[in-house]
This record gives C-alpha cells, structure tokens and sequence, in this order.
C-alpha cells in the first residue's frame, strides 16, 4: 500500500516503508485519526547523530493511537537510517552528503539526490504542514530554536511564524535557505519548521520530553488534538537577523564564547581562526548586541565549515 492510500478518518494506524532502494528501511509511520483534519508530517534523523529528534518520534510512533487524532499524523523517526548505524556526522556514507542540501532531489543523482527526490514525491504531497527536528551535533554547541521559512509568500511565512510562536522555545529565527527538507517543503507551498534540541551528539529524557511536548504543541496548533490542554509557551524573540560564520580555511577554531545562548554585546569576540602555528587566519566578533545560537566545538575545521551562528536581539 501506499501512504495516500491511508486516509483521515479511518482510525488506522499501520507502519510502511519508504519506496527507496538501500540496504536499510526508512520507515514511516502513519496515524489516521477519527476524525477529519489537517495532515501533519514530523521527520527526524536527516542528520543521524542528532539523537533527540529520533529518540522523540521512535516514542511517539509508539505512542499515538487514532482516537486521539482530528487529521493525520505522519512519522518518520530515521531519515537516514545508514549514517546512524554507522554513527556518521550528518552524511549518508553511501555518497558522503548531506542530505539537508540536497533538495530538490534527482532521480538519476547520487544515493542523497535520490533520496530527497522519494521524500519529495512521497511526503510533500500528503503535507498540510511539515516540521523536521534537528539539533546540535556531535561537535556543536546549540540553544533550543525553531527556524521558520523567510523566502516565501509572506501568507505561507506568517502561517510558519505563527506555528513556530506556539512551541516552547526561547528563539524564533527567519531562515533563507531553500535547499532542504523543511526549507524546500516551504518552497514548495507547504508550511514548515525546523526545530534544533540538544546537542554535543547527547540526549537526555529531559529534552526527549520537552521536543515531544513542542510536538504535541503543533498538533494542537493545526487542530490535530484538541487545544484544552495547551500549556503556557516560554518567552519567545524573534530573530530577523543572523549571521552564520564559516571556515575561509582548513584550521584550529578557538571559541571565545561559554555557551550557546549567551547573549553578547557589539564588538565581543566570538572566536579565532589559526593556523598550526598559531598564525590568526580570521577574528569573528559580534557585530551587533545579540545571542550566540550554536557553535562548533571541535579544534579541527577545514573550509566552509560551521564555526558560529549569532543571531541580533
């Protein structure tokens, strides 16, 4: 069977493989309330140390049962099922890319090209809004934050906006990036969110619970549960404006930061650059008052590189 062949309503619950060809299944779950309503995807794993996202949808798989739901809830906790396994740091090993800059995919590209475009066909089109979890991997530092879509109609960025505003999470930042899962979906007319939890390739039942609750939060958003029960949101900013620095080379990255989240004045140092011999290649410094919203930990970088993302306030 085919996953449009699962409809609101019915009351089923049943778990089918992505159409992909790999040696490891990408598994999705689909939850057909008793209702009708609205169709919600919720992906996890594009990036497969990333653990929070999965641990959190490999729950709620579990946990969701038909006569709770108005609409239809489509989970897929394993995106890349291949770099988890192996422990690989947002890659697939098939082909060495990352899956989060592939789209739209091709059918005749590489393994990640190909997978992107069976994700395209198959979830896109049964999507009234699509929401990916992500995190801080094993070498980055990240606060809790929730990207919305920015370089799109401004109907569809305000609807995305507003979801996003009903999730705890202390940062709401506009994003323009277009190439991938969430960020393409949007291109493609459908609201969605990407949400970071965790980091430092950790996970913890602390914030396992706290993406679960951002989770139930959307659905009772779209309607999808009923809304009774909503529990209060924390104190949200909203980030316009933000700067994502990146390696010019291959180097030794010194933050100056001592933490994600730490809010920065203009002017303070963010990190160095060096090479072996402690020659400074590039100084980053903040260039307005603002917070520090996830950084690289490791010493080792080479070129185009993440090294820090600063976001103004």
């Amino acid at each position: 069977m085919r996953l449009s062949d699962f409809k609101a309503g019915s009351g089923v619950k049943q778990t089918l493989p992505l159409p992909v060809t790999s040696p490891y299944s990408v598994e999705m779950t689909v939850i057909c309330g008793s209702r009708p309503g609205k169709n919600l995807v919720v992906t996890a794993g594009v990036h497969s140390c990333e653990y929070v996202g999965i641990e959190t949808l490999n729950r709620l798989k579990r946990e969701l049962e038909p006569a709770a739901l108005s609409g239809r809830v489509i989970l897929l906790p394993l995106v890349n099922p291949e770099g988890f396994y192996q422990g690989s740091k947002q890659t697939i090993p098939a082909d060495g890319k990352n899956l989060n800059r592939m789209f739209p995919g091709k059918p005749d590209g590489t393994f990640s090209s190909q997978l992107a475009r069976v994700l395209e066909e198959t979830l896109y089109p049964e999507a009234d809004f699509l929401m990916d979890l992500h995190g801080g991997d094993v070498n980055e530092a990240l606060t809790p934050l929730v990207f919305f879509p920015a370089s799109v109609p401004e109907s569809l960025s305000a609807a995305a906006s507003a979801a996003a505003e009903s999730l705890s999470v202390p940062y709401r930042v506009a994003s323009t990036s277009q190439n991938g899962l969430y960020s393409w979906a949007a291109q493609c007319g459908i609201p969605a969110l990407l949400v970071e939890r965790g980091d430092r390739g950790l996970w913890s039942e602390k914030e396992v619970a706290a993406c679960r609750e951002n989770v139930y939060e959307l659905m009772r958003h779209l309607g999808i549960l009923n809304a009774a029960s909503v529990s209060p949101c924390l104190q949200q900013a909203e980030i316009r404006r933000a700067v994502y620095e990146e390696a010019p080379a291959d180097g030794f990255w010194y933050p100056a930061v001592s933490a994600a989240g730490q809010k920065l004045k203009q002017g303070t140092l963010l990190g160095t650059l060096k090479d072996s011999y402690g020659n400074e290649i590039a100084r980053y410094t903040a260039p307005f008052d603002g917070v520090v919203l996830y950084y690289t930990l490791s010493l080792g970088v080479k070129s185009g590189d993440p090294l820090i993302a600063y976001g103004k306030l």
